[in-house]
């Protein structure tokens, strides 16, 4: 990651020359992580005594997504609030680009089961797949007992093959992440300091913020410390910053969930889960870029509209997807339901690349820290 900041920063744009290396370490993870997700999952599942201990992992984890989530898209807004990055911007470029319409929670509800399992894979829909798993590792579970074990074992040993497979994968992450650091620093490098600076420094310092609260639920809830979780876990930091996808990153989260000794039974359930779900650096990001775009058009919300602004972001973020400038997208529709000048997009849009690595990090980050508090509370 030094390297290739340093060679971005020396070189400038013309280093976007070894951008096809990057984004070949990007499809090798995203390569391996679907089939990774499926049968990880059900080796997982498929390892549980029985259905209650899951009903009581479910229960846990979306308790944590959900307040995190709520307690992130607070941060965002005070963190707008406090720095005001829109006050006196004048927009005057207009976005011609069709915008989509706020999806309801029965329509997000719909949406994870899968009409067509094949096209699920096909398309790279997690949160279908994960659907699809949960059902299919029920149905082992309640098999008789030859059958089960059969099955149990061969899917133990898929997880192993595409572990082996990721540990491949990983021996050309540091050219990859070098690569993809040094194109962000040559391309983005010279925006980091203009009018979009306070917008910066508000998203990726809410998203300190909330980095630090991790650590100290990390403290009061598990054995772990920070530092040590954040050693066990470098890699995994270094791949979400760099590729800006949780999807793509999730390959190697699985990995090192199973270096650090955390059940299967849980990190198998928990990560794909929360790749689709918990996004907590997207919340974060979508405040401040709704209060951003009303600052710039001298608009103020009063207490009841913040209150539908996070219900809204709550909903936005869960369906953003989990792919580089996912959460861009989920923005864009925030912003018009608010009736609100989407020139915003253009603005935030040009540096979106520097926004979406902190957005992917506290996402994973997240998943991760809750993964690992629910084991320790299951263990207890």
């Amino acid at each position: 990651m030094v390297v290739g900041s340093v060679l971005g920063g020396a070189i400038g744009p013309r280093i976007q020359a070894i951008a096809p290396i990057g984004d070949a370490f990007i499809r090798l993870l995203l390569l391996v992580a679907i089939p990774l997700v499926f049968v990880n999952l059900l080796a997982g599942l498929t390892s549980l005594t029985d259905l209650r201990t899951f009903g009581r992992l479910a229960a846990k984890i979306l308790t944590f997504f959900l307040s995190m989530s709520v307690i992130a898209l607070l941060l965002g807004l005070v963190a707008a609030y406090v720095l005001r990055p829109g006050a006196g911007m004048q927009l005057r470029q207009p976005v011609d680009q069709a915008v989509a319409s706020v999806p309801s929670l029965a329509q997000v509800l719909l949406d994870l089961i899968p009409a067509n399992v094949f096209q699920a894979f096909a398309q790279g829909n997690i949160a279908q797949i994960v659907v699809f798993a949960v059902l299919l590792g029920i149905a082992t579970l309640l098999l008789p007992e030859a059958p089960r074990d059969r099955l149990r074992s061969a899917f133990a040993d898929l997880a192993l093959l595409f572990r082996k497979l990721i540990d491949l994968i990983l021996w050309v992450a540091p050219i990859g992440i070098g690569a993809l650091m040094a194109v962000t620093v040559g391309r983005y490098g010279a925006q980091l300091i203009g009018p979009m600076t306070r917008f910066l420094l508000g998203v990726w310092g809410a998203q300190l913020v909330m980095l630090v609260l991790y650590m100290a639920l990390l403290v009061l809830l598990t054995k772990w410390r920070p530092g040590r979780f954040l050693r066990a876990t470098a890699t995994l930091w270094a791949t979400t910053i760099a590729t800006t996808s949780s999807l793509a990153s999730l390959s190697v989260a699985l990995d090192e969930a199973e270096r650090m000794g955390l059940p299967r039974a849980i990190y198998a359930f928990t990560l794909p889960l929360g790749t689709q779900i918990n996004k907590h650096g997207t919340a974060i990001m979508l405040m401040a870029v709704l209060l951003f775009t009303a600052q710039a058009a001298g608009m103020a919300f009063t207490a009841s509209e913040l209150v539908t602004v996070v219900l809204m972001g709550l909903l936005l973020a869960a369906s953003s997807g989990g792919i580089p400038g996912g959460g861009f997208v989920v923005a864009l529709i925030l912003v018009q339901a608010f009736s609100l000048p989407t020139e915003v997009a253009a603005i935030v849009g040009g540096i979106y690349r520097l926004v979406d690595m902190g957005n992917t990090t506290i996402n994973v980050m997240g998943t991760m820290v809750g993964t690992v508090i629910v084991a320790d509370l299951e263990a207890k």
